[in-house]
C-alpha cells in the first residue's frame, strides 16, 4: 500500500491530546478522501462513506488526525459477489521507511468462497507478523465492526467485539513494539490480483466492476497528536502510565481470562495462517515473540 512521504523532523515533534468524544464521528469532518478521482464518496450527511474500484483506479481515504494509542472502531460492509483480486485495507500507519503499522486487510474471493482476513503488525518498518483468518459470517451481507485497541502494552484486534489477536508489548524481552510514533487511520479499495486471491491464481473479473465497500460508525476513543509542547493525556509521546486516567479505560485494558479463551477459540477454529508456525520464512529462527504466547 502507498506510503506517505517522510515529514521533516520538526513536524514529527508531536504531542497527544486525548479525544473525549465517544460518539460516532462524521466522515466529512474526520476524514479526507485522498485518491480515486471521485470514486470515494461521503453520503448521508457524513454518516456513510463508500469506496469503489474499477479497471482504471481504486480509491482511499485517511483520517485528518494522527493517534498515539486508542480504541478505533469502524463498521465495514465488504465487496459482495465475486470479489476475487480485490483488497479492502483498513489500517493505522505512521510515516517513513521506519514506520509503525497495524493492519486489517480483507482479501476477496470468487463468489461463494469466504474472504480472508489478514492482520499484521509493523514496528520500525519491520513486519512479517501475519495472521490470517476466515470470517464466521458473510462480511458482505451487512455491516460488522472491526476494532483496534492499541495501548502501551497491547495491540488487540477485534471483530464485533470478539478478540481475534493480541500482540503484546514484550520490549523487556527484546521484541519491538509500536508505541512512539503517532499513526493516521487509512483505508483503501484496490486491485491486487497478482497476489490477493489464492496467491494470484484467481484474477479480477472486471465484468463485475465497479466493486464497492461501505463504511459507517467510526469511533475513535483515542489520544490525538497535535503540534505543541504538552499533552492533555498527562504523558509525553512515547511514555507510559501517566495518561491512563485522562485517556480512559482502554489505556490499561487487557484481555481477561474469559476473553482470552474466546480469542483462543477463534484462533483454533478460524485461523488459517500464523507466522509463528511458518519457520521456512525465517532463516535465523522464528521471531522471539513466538515463544511468548502471542
Amino acid at each position: 500500500m502507498a506510503r506517505v512521504p517522510l515529514l521533516p523532523l520538526a513536524a514529527l515533534l508531536l504531542l497527544s491530546a486525548c479525544s473525549s468524544a465517544a460518539l460516532a464521528a462524521s466522515f466529512d469532518q474526520d476524514f479526507d478522501i485522498t485518491w480515486g478521482d471521485g470514486r470515494g464518496k461521503i453520503h448521508d450527511n457524513g454518516q456513510l462513506l463508500t469506496l469503489t474500484l474499477d479497471r482504471t483506479s481504486g480509491s482511499g481515504f485517511q483520517s485528518k488526525h494522527e493517534y498515539l494509542f486508542g480504541k478505533i472502531d469502524m463498521q465495514l460492509k465488504l465487496v459482495p459477489g465475486n470479489s476475487a483480486g480485490t483488497v479492502t485495507a483498513y489500517y493505522l500507519s505512521s510515516q517513513g521507511d521506519a514506520h509503525d503499522e497495524i493492519d486489517f486487510e480483507f482479501l476477496g474471493n470468487v463468489s461463494g468462497e469466504p474472504y480472508t482476513l489478514h492482520t499484521n503488525v509493523f514496528t520500525r518498518g519491520q513486519g512479517q507478523r501475519e495472521q490470517q483468518f476466515r470470517l464466521w459470517f458473510d462480511p458482505t451481507a451487512d455491516f460488522h465492526t472491526y476494532s483496534i485497541l492499541w495501548n502501551p502494552k497491547h495491540v488487540i484486534f477485534m471483530v464485533d467485539d470478539l478478540p481475534i489477536r493480541d500482540f503484546k508489548n514484550n520490549e523487556a524481552r527484546g521484541v519491538a513494539f509500536p508505541k512512539t510514533q503517532p499513526m493516521r487511520l487509512y483505508s483503501s479499495l484496490w486491485n491486487a490480483d497478482d497476489w490477493a486471491t489464492q496467491g494470484g491464481r484467481v484474477k479480477t473479473d472486471w465484468s463485475h466492476a465497479p466493486f464497492a465497500a461501505s463504511y459507517r460508525g467510526f469511533r475513535a476513543d483515542a489520544c490525538v497528536a497535535v503540534a505543541g509542547g504538552r499533552t492533555r493525556c498527562g504523558a509525553s509521546v512515547g511514555t507510559e502510565g501517566a495518561g491512563a486516567a485522562a485517556a480512559g479505560g482502554w489505556y490499561n485494558q487487557e484481555l481477561d481470562l474469559t476473553r482470552q479463551q474466546r480469542m483462543r477459540w477463534v484462533q483454533r477454529k478460524y485461523m488459517i495462517h500464523n507466522y509463528c508456525t511458518d519457520p521456512k520464512r525465517y532463516a535465523q529462527g522464528l521471531p522471539a515473540e513466538c515463544s511468548m504466547q502471542q
